[in-house]
């Protein structure tokens, strides 16, 4: 993403969060990459008193059959940048984060990594894009070459499903 966009939607999240947006910004929810490039926290909760609460949590069920997936990508794809991800769930619920609902939970991918183990709280930082706020698609800029991106998904409290609930593919960017 160009500079100038980050600090005008950085500015304009700033502006909203003092009562007044901005005009003539485009309006655009960053995700975790871009906020954590802006130098801005990439949730509306604290992720480490998350982190807190999933230690005492019992973890929830994984209905027989759920499953995520890359809906608009195949393993081995060679794409462009920005490079869309609509990502493909079935057998559970998307919902933001913050809450623990049993068949419900939210994204995350992982650039150039793999799965998190069932229980692992996913990190927060420029490798693990969290989607907390219950998004089911986004757009990453990434560089020219070989990259693997593992779909996570997690519950409430950031704790990953484990391997039943990741995909990962490997993608070229031109």
């Amino acid at each position: 993403m160009k500079k100038i966009n980050i600090l005008a939607i950085a500015l304009g999240v700033f502006l909203a969060s003092c009562g007044k947006a901005p005009k003539n910004t485009e309006e655009k929810e960053m995700n975790h990459y871009e906020m954590h490039e802006a130098g801005m926290d990439h949730d509306d909760h604290d992720h480490d008193a998350m982190e807190e609460m999933a230690e005492e949590a019992e973890p929830l069920t994984i209905p027989e059959g759920a499953k995520v997936f890359f809906a608009n990508l195949e393993d081995g794809q060679t794409v462009s940048s920005p490079v869309k991800v609509v990502f493909g769930i079935e057998g559970m619920e998307v919902e933001p984060a913050g809450a623990l609902n049993q068949g419900k939970g939210h994204h995350h991918i992982i650039i150039n990594g793999g799965p998190l183990d069932r229980g692992i709280v996913v990190p927060a930082d420029s490798v693990n894009i969290h989607f907390g706020k219950g998004q089911t698609e986004t757009e990453l800029d990434l560089p020219a070459g070989n990259h693997m991106l593992t779909m996570q998904f997690a519950d409430g409290y950031h704790q990953s499903y484990g391997l039943q609930m990741s995909a990962t593919i490997k993608i070229t960017v031109e």
